[in-house]
């Protein structure tokens, strides 16, 4: 009980005593030129034991340090971003003249400093449109040729220029949901350059995408796409999707139309085969197995006969496909070795593999299982 009184008599004698501390520290300080601040900061916290504030100074700090990051990450990649745009001519009732002005019609990003732009396959599918590609300092060149990716929504599209910006390439494979995210594309087609920021919503995904055009019905299955909100518009189709290290770790792709917030981005690494290709022959090369078909997941599995697995919806003639013995109805359970899930799928295993190779596939057929050897073609 004594020891307890002599302890809180002292307490009052102990804080007198650092405050006389602190005027001294003060006085000193102003003498030698010191940072005052934070030696007082530093006794109070640590030798009398009150609190700071230093959480509000962290949080404070983190928000700087964020968006630090942003503005180095789009003043890294934005140079290397273009405007894909094309000239539209319509006819003037008043006048019986015909109007020619530009219009933007997605974006794209140097990907070779000798000018190579990847972006979406349905950015540039009309053939009979010249395209013409706008840098952000406003030099335009036209595009000499357009490469159509027939497996996914990409497309590489080539132009005549040298020493230009290009984008560094990321992982997509490392991305976490949460991860925060930029996007960069010609927005409406009229907003060129257009930065907004979002998260990694989910990954994985898989869609039913269409271009969107009352003259192009046709729809794409996308598998593996990263949900962002990061918003998105149409326009932006084609542009990268960056990481806070400035490195292009997607393609933005589609929208969802009844929602707000929901954007979706082609991984990185799917495009770099693509781009390898490109490098080695000047061509996009593909393996090709020559089927349509549905994924059955494994929820799906149970409410039905069939297993897990890419269900055979069409097989085309004259495919790998028709040459292995491959039937519609059949469900593939796994290829080269791999089992099909709804994180692996088919597509993604074919595109492992290398054109003119032999593949072991696992069937079931009506209940069955057998093994069927394939020998993947280059895709027409």
């Amino acid at each position: 009980m004594p020891e307890k009184q002599n302890s809180s008599f002292k307490k009052p004698w102990l804080v007198l005593f650092g405050l006389l501390v602190v005027v001294a520290v003060v006085a000193t300080s102003y003498r030698t030129n010191t940072d005052y601040k934070q030696v007082v900061l530093n006794f109070i916290q640590k030798e009398l034991k009150i609190p700071t504030a230093p959480t509000i100074i962290n949080q404070k700090q983190v928000v700087v340090e964020e968006e630090s990051a942003v503005i180095s990450a789009v003043a890294k990649v934005s140079p290397a971003v273009v405007s894909v745009v094309t000239d539209q001519t319509s006819f003037n009732p008043f006048t019986g003249e015909s109007d020619t002005a530009t219009q933007g019609i997605g974006t794209g990003f140097i990907v070779e400093s000798n000018g190579v732009i990847l972006t979406n396959k349905h950015v540039v599918s009309d053939v009979n449109i010249n395209y013409t590609v706008v840098l952000k300092d406003k030099t335009s060149y036209p595009v000499k040729k357009v490469y159509l990716d027939p497996s996914n929504d990409l497309a590489i599209v080539t132009i005549e220029a040298k020493d230009l910006p290009a984008v560094e390439l990321g992982e997509s494979n490392q991305l976490k949901v949460g991860q925060t995210v930029i996007a960069i594309g010609n927005a409406l087609g009229r907003f060129d350059n257009t930065v907004t920021k979002g998260v990694v919503s989910a990954l994985g995904r898989g869609i039913t995408a269409s271009s969107g055009s009352p003259f192009d019905p046709s729809t794409e299955t996308l598998e593996d796409v990263i949900q962002t909100d990061a918003s998105l518009n149409p326009g932006n189709s084609g542009g990268p999707l960056i990481n806070l290290s400035g490195q292009v770790i997607g393609i933005n792709s589609a929208v969802s139309g009844g929602a707000q917030g929901i954007g979706f981005a082609i991984p990185i690494n799917t495009a770099k085969p693509v781009l390898t290709s490109f490098e080695k022959t000047g061509k996009i090369v593909r393996p090709y197995l020559g089927i349509s078909y549905q994924l059955v997941t494994a929820d799906l599995a149970t409410f039905s006969r069939l297993p897990a697995g890419a269900l055979i919806r069409q097989v085309i003639a004259k495919s790998p496909a028709e040459e292995a013995g491959l039937k519609k109805g059949d469900v593939i359970l796994s290829f080269g070795g791999e089992k099909i899930t709804e994180t692996v799928t088919l597509s993604q295993l074919v595109l492992k593999h290398q054109v003119e190779e032999s593949v072991q596939i696992v069937i079931d057929r009506s209940g069955s299982q057998q093994t069927i050897t394939a020998t993947l073609k280059e895709t027409p």
